[in-house]
């Protein structure tokens, strides 16, 4: 395990414990989320390092790697990611104009990129799983790389970069920012998708919240948190765009870590009443999108 001594964002070390959780989808295991004193930064801490990382994703559930249709919830998750592909590359094109190119970087099973090939763009794929790698090459004949194979990406290739829950996962949280402004084309963009904890249904839920998805979740951003990152790195904010099913998703999974009875019932009417509580607010949303332009 790796011990952080600091704030990854900020590097004060006025850190400290605030909540414990269990990973409750694989491990159940128990970490602790440290909160910074000076920014307010959430991150796991202990949390696992890079080469032992991986065992936490090793179940056939784990949707994004797997694309398992199997299960109410796994079904419930196909059903949303359709029409949020589409909600995403309506979002892209509106960016992008004419200049068609996409790098996604945790493409997972690669739906969303073969939908973007399906209409044109250039698209390339980052990502670390092999298992969900194999799928994107042998399934949907995709460029997928692994990790490291970022590294080798030509500086300023690329207009668009979409991270869809993704950036949380990243252990050099500020190195892959700083790539992510050297991969880019000058006035392109950075379009980044997080959970939010400081939606309501993450406050009703707290420890039992699954979006905090520890440890598989180093970071736990708030809205500020992330755009003083990617200020700081040379970009600009242009909009926060909820993600409105997230919050049935999430409480839903919520409701079965708590072993609540009518997990599907409850959840829905929690996932209703987060998305009520945050209204007009974009930002107050279970889960937001975060659009990024790179500054000349």
């Amino acid at each position: 395990m790796e011990i952080l001594s600091a704030c990854p964002i900020c590097y004060s070390e006025k850190i400290g414990a605030t909540l414990e959780i269990k990973d409750y989808s694989i491990s159940k295991e128990s970490f602790s989320l440290y909160q910074c004193q000076i920014c307010r930064f959430l991150f796991t801490n202990p949390r696992p390092a890079k080469d032992e990382i991986s065992k936490y994703y090793e179940s056939p559930d784990y949707i994004s790697h797997s694309n398992s249709k199997t299960g109410l919830v796994n079904r419930i998750y196909q059903v949303i990611r359709k029409y949020s592909i589409r909600k995403k590359i309506r979002l892209i094109s509106r960016y992008a104009g004419a200049d068609r190119t996409i790098l996604d970087i945790g493409c997972g099973t690669g739906e969303f990129l073969m939908e973007c090939k399906g209409q044109n763009w250039i698209v390339k794929g980052i990502e670390p799983n092999k298992q969900a790698r194999d799928f994107c090459i042998e399934n949907y004949k995709l460029d997928v790389l692994p990790e490291v194979g970022i590294n080798s990406i030509v500086q300023k290739s690329f207009k668009i970069i979409t991270m869809w829950h993704v950036l949380e996962h990243v252990h050099e949280l500020k190195e892959r920012v700083k790539s992510l402004h050297n991969i880019i084309k000058d006035q392109g963009y950075a379009i980044i998708a997080l959970p939010n904890h400081q939606s309501y249904d993450a406050e009703l839920y707290e420890n039992y919240w699954a979006a905090y998805d520890i440890p598989r979740h180093l970071y736990h951003f708030s809205p500020s948190n992330i755009k003083d990152l990617f200020v700081h790195s040379g970009f600009e904010w242009v909009e926060s765009i909820p993600m409105k099913f997230d919050s049935f998703y999430v409480s839903i999974l919520s409701e079965k870590y708590k072993e609540n009875r009518f997990p599907l019932l409850n959840g829905f009417f929690s996932g209703l009443k987060s998305n009520m509580n945050a209204g007009k607010d974009s930002e107050k949303y279970s889960s937001v999108i975060y659009v990024f332009k790179k500054k000349s």
